[in-house]
């Protein structure tokens, strides 16, 4: 059966290593269209390049080496003819396929401003978007020439690109025209802790206020003109305003596309013979976000294409469990969070906020289960909750037991080797639990980057690296002898 693939990206480049993985029947013959003419490689982790703390080189996926399978990249699909069932590439070829999925992802949105032509390559000189490898390589070379930068964004890639930029020496204006940073994850109270431990990192928070122009001369960005009449002088501007989901071809070929593409719980399109999945679709739970989300539809549109059975989803595996990548700026959120979360009276909450040492911690609980978090500055109580969290483990009637960790660090965490369970998340991206790092570890893998290529752990978000690398140390220490041979 003849399977195509659009988008060769984070999530169309493990739904392909999915599917072959389960396809041990030799069901399909797989072929992938790639705009970019480079591996998959990891998005998530752009913001660490810009900061410095990666190589452009290390942000590589794997990508399979399979008989049945023929990538073609750098190679963009123009149109989909449903009736005759082909894909058409920029370059006139067609491919007939039996089956298609389109992981065509999304693209960088840039907001209507004066002095901004959103048409791609028509920018300023100076102003750019984080959302692809060359977007990073691009930023970088910039920051040699630039010691004023402003980010337009305030969301979690917003905070993230800001940190990095500060980290390449830029003096950082980050501009926010909602009433919160990151409003989806962080209500008004959070978010003025948050604000007060940046300038500490090298960034102005603007909470509140917009941009209303960029300011052009020659060509070349020289400042942002704030919707206050401010004008803050700038020679670098990294929009991360949102995303845009990529549907052309998808709404050409006749196919339902609002946000997103429309698909249902299985992926489907209203065309039984093609599905979506990433951020270019739009499922009935709403538009993705989250890579974790993404390789999870994957992982279950592979299942259901070679078992013909729709597997059930990860739950409780938290794959909602945000962590800012920002130097100096510890922010973790999980579940129920923000302040636009709807008033339930089933639920409890309970804060623990102290502006002054850049500390706060909310925890929401419903019956006995931990439903939601909110941590900034919070350090091991923020692992604990994610541990509490993503195991859905019972928590105490009184809801303070939670933060006990943080007020007192002497305590037995729940993220220390020996109390963590067997069937415990330590990478969420990938569902990698305890019991499978030890298997690995068993097997022969001795170090991150080993247990990483048997398991996957580490390869999303990176936030799970540090437990990663205290698990494997407890294994190393449990069983020197392996290590020593």
């Amino acid at each position: 059966m003849r399977l195509i693939v659009i988008g060769n990206g984070m999530v169309g480049a493990r739904f392909v290593e999915d599917l072959l993985a389960r396809d041990t029947a030799g069901k399909y013959e797989v072929t992938v269209i790639g705009e970019e003419a480079c591996e998959p490689y990891n998005r998530v982790l752009l913001s660490e390049v810009v900061a410095g703390r990666y190589e452009l080189s290390s942000l590589t996926l794997p990508s399979p080496d399979h008989p049945r399978l023929t990538v073609l990249r750098g190679t963009s699909a123009s149109s989909i003819d449903r009736e005759d069932r082909v894909v058409v590439t920029i370059d006139g070829s067609r491919h007939r396929y039996d089956q298609l999925v389109i992981a065509t992802g999304a693209a960088a949105r840039i907001p209507p401003l004066d002095g901004l032509d959103p048409t791609p390559g028509r920018l300023p000189r100076g102003v750019h978007a984080l959302r692809s490898i060359d977007d990073a390589r691009e930023i970088v070379a910039a920051t040699l020439n630039s010691r004023r930068a402003v980010v337009l964004g305030a969301g979690v890639l917003g905070i993230e690109a800001a940190s990095g930029l500060a980290q390449r020496g830029c003096t950082v204006t980050l501009v926010h025209p909602a009433d919160a940073l990151m409003e989806r994850q962080l209500d008004g109270s959070a978010s003025s802790v948050l604000a007060s431990a940046m300038p500490d990192v090298g960034i102005t928070p603007r909470v509140g206020v917009g941009a209303a122009a960029a300011v052009v001369a020659d060509g070349r960005l020289t400042g942002i003109r704030l919707t206050d009449g401010e004008v803050v002088e700038s020679d670098l501007l990294l929009v991360a305003t949102g995303t845009i989901a990529n549907t052309a071809i998808a709404r050409d070929a006749g196919l339902a596309c609002e946000r997103g593409i429309v698909v249902d719980d299985a992926s489907r399109t209203a065309d039984r013979r093609i599905f979506a999945i990433g951020d270019c679709a739009q499922p009935p739970s709403g538009a993705m976000g989250l890579v974790a989300l993404g390789w999870d539809q994957a992982r279950r549109l592979a299942d259901l294409l070679t078992s013909a059975s729709l597997p059930s989803r990860d739950g409780g595996t938290g794959s909602d469990v945000v962590r800012v990548k920002a130097h100096g700026l510890d922010v973790v959120t999980m579940g129920v969070c923000g302040g636009a979360r709807p008033d339930a009276p089933t639920q409890r909450s309970l804060t623990l906020s102290d502006p002054a040492t850049g500390r706060h911690v909310e925890v929401v609980v419903e019956g006995d289960r931990l439903v939601g978090a909110t941590c900034i500055g919070a350090g091991q109580v923020a692992a604990d909750l994610v541990a509490t969290y993503t195991r859905r483990t019972p928590v105490p009637s009184d809801p303070a037991h939670l933060l006990l960790s943080a007020l007192s660090p002497a305590i037995v965490t729940a993220t220390s080797p020996d109390a963590l369970a067997d069937d415990a998340a330590v990478c969420r991206c990938n569902s990698v639990t305890k019991a499978d790092i030890t298997s690995a570890h068993t097997c022969g893998s001795r170090t991150v980057e080993e247990v990483a290529q048997a398991t996957r752990a580490t390869t999303g978000c990176g936030g799970c690296t540090d437990e990663v690398c205290a698990l494997i140390d407890w294994l190393n220490e449990r069983d020197p002898a392996a290590v020593r041979a």
